[in-house]
């Protein structure tokens, strides 16, 4: 029983001081975002005014089964302000559903107003997204390739806006914010708004104002061809292809430029279902990430030691949720250890280095969250209500992004699942009736409502042993796997 107790002290020490180290990382990257608010951006920029600097361009629209959002991508893009001879845009549709001859029909009818526009299709999904940008590129008439998903709706001076940066031969990807359509849906959609808010701005910023390694986030940006090829071209075994060419590119020596000013607008998953699976891409691709560059980067001869460690820390941020659910599941049992054994007493003490975590990420939001909505009394009251929630809920997400990384660290290989574009802005209460929604209840759906009724012992426990110190951090657990079960069971009846 004593060794159990020591090997369950040790795991949930680990844990929670990975956390402390990322959240002094994480806490870096702001003192980075705010020194670079005072520095003047002082970027060589093509001058598109003059015929003969325009470039030309490629844009690419991967899609797989995109019909509720296909007309409102197509006419978007087809108004996008561009010279028509230095322009040309690649549909690159691997659908399977009905959606193939609404997007013919809408393609041909753009290309009547004499717009280079081609609809490409592939006899299979090979590779799936990497396969088809991969397939589009041989083709592509362009000398930069900008690429954007479904969902996104960029402005019509966009192309201006991003364009000029790559006067500079060094700069491989320039890659804008994105935007939330339908920020204020839901709760669900506000967390993931603010989670995506703190990435487009204190992450991508405090990366890339020190030149440390950023990535292209798959769609609202645009490479250079050559950097793509230079890089070893799209892969397709990981399910993050875009993380992966960012950082292979990168250790060639290219430059990426963020522009957190250029906002590209985009629709956030609003069902659980949805967010599950995006979640679950995300977090699994950057666990393969890790395992397939991690080494790469740490053996470069042509970076520093710091971006070399927030490199290595980027590429681990979807592992922190093996952390935090490592160390929620054995919370529980050090509760009992602490009032079992009383050598263990003082090492409860490493709880204090979570609290620390929270405040640093608490402190590193809230400039984000400021430098969005503005600051204030008011704000601040909405921020710290919005911060509480959302930290619930990701913890409520944390076996399911956790059993996410473990396939990835382990290379358990899965299909690439596309998240569902609902158009909800457009169709109002109709999205409902979208046929690529799931319908299916997961094993891991299940475990979820188990460790709902363990958090709620977990709160019991308090009081048995009249032990305090974790039931905060208890009813958070409980409240935030209560939220991602009930969501899910709903959206499956």
């Amino acid at each position: 029983m004593l060794l159990l107790s020591y090997i369950i002290v040790i795991l949930y020490s680990i844990s929670i001081l990975l956390l402390f180290f990322y959240s002094l990382a994480h806490f870096n990257l702001l003192l980075n975002y705010l020194r670079s608010k005072k520095r003047r951006d002082q970027s060589v920029q093509f001058d598109l005014s003059n015929p003969n600097e325009i470039p030309f361009v490629t844009i690419q629209l991967p899609v797989y089964n995109e019909k509720y959002v296909m007309e409102r991508l197509l006419t978007t893009i087809a108004k996008m302000d561009y010279p028509k001879d230095r322009l040309e845009i690649q549909v690159l549709d691997d659908s399977t559903d009905d959606s193939v001859l609404e997007t013919e029909l809408l393609i041909h009818k753009i290309a009547q107003s004499g717009l280079d526009i081609k609809h490409m299709r592939r006899s299979n999904r090979t590779g799936f997204k990497a396969g088809a940008l991969k397939e589009g590129l041989l083709s592509a008439k362009g000398e930069f390739i900008a690429i954007f998903d479904a969902d996104f709706v960029p402005q019509k001076d966009w192309l201006y806006k991003t364009i000029p940066y790559f006067k500079d031969p060094k700069i491989g990807v320039v890659q804008t914010r994105w935007g939330h359509l339908n920020r204020d849906y839901s709760i669900l959609t506000k967390i993931q708004a603010f989670a995506l808010d703190a990435h487009f701005t204190l992450e991508q910023v405090g990366r890339n104002s020190k030149l440390h390694f950023i990535n292209f986030n798959g769609t609202a940006g645009v490479w250079r061809k050559q950097c793509i090829l230079e890089a070893g071209d799209w892969e397709s075994d990981t399910l993050t292809e875009d993380l992966d060419l960012s950082y292979r590119a990168q250790l060639k020596d290219w430059k990426f430029k963020y522009l957190e000013n250029v906002v590209t607008p985009a629709e956030l998953p609003a069902i659980i279902s949805a967010a599950r699976s995006q979640q679950f891409r995300w977090n699994k691709g950057g666990a393969e990430n890790f395992s397939k560059n991690a080494i790469r980067v740490l053996q470069s001869k042509s970076i520093g030691f710091k971006t070399k460690a927030h490199g290595i820390l980027h590429l681990l941020n979807s592992s922190m949720f093996l952390a935090i659910f490592t160390m929620a599941i054995l919370s529980v049992p050090m509760l009992y250890i602490k009032n079992e054994f009383a050598v263990f007493e003082k090492v409860f003490d490493v709880l204090l280095f979570f609290i620390i975590t929270s405040i640093l990420f608490f402190i590193s939001y809230w400039a984000t969250y400021k430098s969005i909505h503005g600051g204030g009394f008011k704000n601040f009251l909405k921020y710290i209500a919005l911060f509480i929630t959302f930290y619930t809920i990701a913890m409520g997400f944390s076996f399911h992004n956790t059993i996410a990384v473990l396939e990835g660290l382990w290379g358990k290989k899965s299909e690439f699942v596309r998240t569902p574009k609902l158009n909800i802005e457009g169709l109002k209460e109709k999205w409902k009736q979208n046929s690529y929604l799931s319908q299916t209840i997961s094993k891991n759906i299940i475990i979820e409502g188990i460790l709902v009724l363990y958090f709620v012992f977990a709160m019991y426990s308090a009081f048995l042993l009249n032990d305090y110190s974790l039931i905060a951090l208890h009813l958070m657990l409980f409240i935030g796997f209560s939220f991602v079960f009930v969501k899910s069971i709903q959206m499956n009846k």
